[in-house]
């Protein structure tokens, strides 16, 4: 679907606190119907495999899920997939056709120990989830977490490929969930305003911006490397998904702005993404919304902060 321009404009100028409250609901209750459906699914497995491209709020919807399931009575344990990267040696790491590391390529990841914990926990034995080290691009010997799941217990495992066939095609019983910021932006001239790819890269510019100490310059460079693995090793995967969330809010470019439009501001010169260009300009067409609107358990918390979920 697509949210119009002068529409938003005008919620966020006559009524944001209520805009952004709708919007947020909407969501909550699609939420609560994805959790009704991993219920109904616990009879054939009890593992959620979610899946989404960067900056789609995938561990926010993950940890939303896990407090909606607790609501509906049934406990559940969100891990994260990032956890099971292999340690990269130059030898055996893949690489792009330029020769540099693909550290997007499902290849990173260590599938077989996954079908293996995704076995175990269906059976009901225990698993020692690993601890990677993203600094040293390695694991650890100490594990990150000791798992056996009780009776009527969900384990949600996130993470960019977790419904690649290599996961998916050993495990078809497994509940599948597919998110990402999907709906773009049109103006009264049908014309694109603000694109879903758009929307989830200004939300990973703030992010990566105020919490992991990366330039912007840093993140759009990186950015058309990201989009490529996306369009491999991500998307073609997503109609695997029993469900699939669109993860994008209409108030979300007016939220967004007052951080982002600085950040985006100085796109140098040389950015091999011309695309990229596009994205300052059509942020300043959007009505900037203070922060103190967002609730704090709103999904853009995951890339503002001031949440009350821990990432």
């Amino acid at each position: 679907m697509a949210f119009e321009l002068e529409k938003i404009n005008h919620a966020a100028k006559t009524d944001p606190a209520g805009f952004i409250a709708a919007c947020d609901e909407d969501y909550n209750h699609r939420i609560r119907a994805t959790a009704e459906k991993i219920i109904a699914n616990l009879k054939n497995s009890p593992i959620v495999l979610l899946s989404g491209p960067s900056g789609s709020g995938k561990t926010t919807t993950a940890m939303k899920l896990r407090d909606e399931l607790s609501r509906q009575g049934v406990r559940s344990h969100s891990i994260s997939m990032d956890n099971y990267f292999k340690t990269v040696r130059p030898e055996t790491v893949p690489r792009t056709a330029a020769g540099e590391p693909d550290l997007e390529s499902p290849l990173c990841m260590d599938m077989e120990l996954l079908n293996e914990h995704f076995t175990m926990l269906s059976r009901g034995e225990r698993i020692f989830v690993p601890k990677y080290e993203f600094a040293r691009q390695m694991r650890t010997i100490e594990p990150s977490l000791s798992l056996r799941l009780g009776k009527d217990e969900v384990a949600i495992f996130e993470g960019i490929h977790a419904l690649n066939d290599s996961i998916t095609g050993v495990h078809p019983e497994a509940f599948k969930l597919y998110v990402s910021a999907r709906s773009n932006i049109i103006d009264s001239r049908e014309e694109y305003a603000y694109k879903g790819t758009w929307l989830r890269l200004t939300r990973r510019v703030a992010r990566d911006y105020l919490f992991r100490g990366a330039d912007p310059t840093d993140t759009m460079r990186m950015w058309e490397n990201v989009r490529h693995g996306e369009i491999r090793n991500i998307s073609p995967f997503k109609n695997k998904a029993d469900v699939q969330l669109d993860t994008a809010f209409p108030y979300e470019p007016c939220i967004m702005r007052p951080i982002a439009e600085p950040l985006l501001a100085h796109v140098p010169e040389d950015i091999p993404y011309q695309e990229l260009r596009q994205v300052g300009p059509a942020l300043s067409r959007f009505e900037p919304l203070d922060l103190a609107y967002l609730p704090e358990d709103a999904l853009l918390r995951e890339f503002t902060g001031g949440g009350i979920y821990e990432y």
